[in-house]
């Protein structure tokens, strides 16, 4: 996925939100996206999907204030 930095990027902060310890997934993401782990393939999965959702221009969404 080296052509879509953006992608990438999203795809590692899921990977390392989702699967924060070695207990979660044994790989670090690069290596999970070298060897294309289903951990990897999820955290991608989920970019994708997050980019479709904000990219879409008729939804406005809501953020809540976390006190």
């Amino acid at each position: 996925m080296q052509h879509d930095t953006q992608l990438r990027a999203a795809a590692e902060a899921i990977y390392n939100e989702v699967y924060p310890s070695d207990e979660w997934s044994p790989l670090p993401f690069e290596d999970a996206e070298r060897y294309g782990t289903i951990h990897y393939r999820q955290a991608v999965g989920a970019a994708q999907r997050a980019r479709a959702v904000l990219s879409d221009a008729g939804v406005q969404l809501q953020l809540t204030a976390v006190l």
